[in-house]
């Protein structure tokens, strides 16, 4: 209950639009961290990170709320696919509205959405699968503090997904030395 609470008021605050820390964050660092937390969680599976070399990985944000993004993406990952799946966790250059960009995929080849579900994914309190319990699965606020951590960051979160064909999660963020979307 404790954790629904505070996902529900870290929500309202960022509907309040109160600032976040604003600092360089290694986006790289924090991705090798989720990769490497994800390996201890599930030590069965194939979890990879992938990164292009000589590319800047550096945006300003808040590290921690950052680090919450990346966790809740790849607890996805391992939550809703079958054991064994493999997911990667992809880094990349990008652009954001003319401006260089990192993109980050966490990438499963679990089940998948349908088009319903993943026009739905990111809304409070959706749940893919509504037989599920508390006890066997989220609030359904995961994937929607995502998109409103990335917005705060002025970044862009999207699904690419299909039945059998797996989901890819992309965030994409200004990189701190490019000016910010307007």
């Amino acid at each position: 209950m404790g954790t629904l609470v505070d996902d529900l008021l870290l929500l309202a605050r960022l509907d309040q639009q109160r600032p976040l820390e604003r600092h360089p964050v290694d986006v790289l660092a924090l991705a090798i961290d989720a990769v490497r937390d994800a390996r201890l969680l599930a030590p069965e599976r194939d979890i990879r990170l992938q990164a292009d070399e000589g590319t800047d990985y550096v945006v300003t944000g808040d590290e921690n709320r950052l680090r919450q993004v990346l966790s809740n993406l790849t607890g996805n990952a391992l939550t809703h696919t079958p054991p064994g799946t493999p997911v990667s966790v992809d880094l990349g250059p990008g652009h954001l509205g003319g401006i260089p960009a990192l993109k980050l995929d966490v990438v499963d080849q679990g089940p998948g959405l349908t088009p319903q579900q993943a026009k739905r994914v990111f809304e409070r309190f959706y749940r893919t699968d509504g037989s599920r319990t508390r006890s066997t699965g989220g609030s359904g606020l995961g994937l929607a503090i995502v998109a409103s951590l990335i917005a705060a960051h002025t970044g862009t979160v999207a699904v690419h997904s299909s039945p059998g064909a797996g989901a890819t999660f992309r965030i994409t963020l200004p990189l701190a030395d490019a000016d910010p979307p307007g």
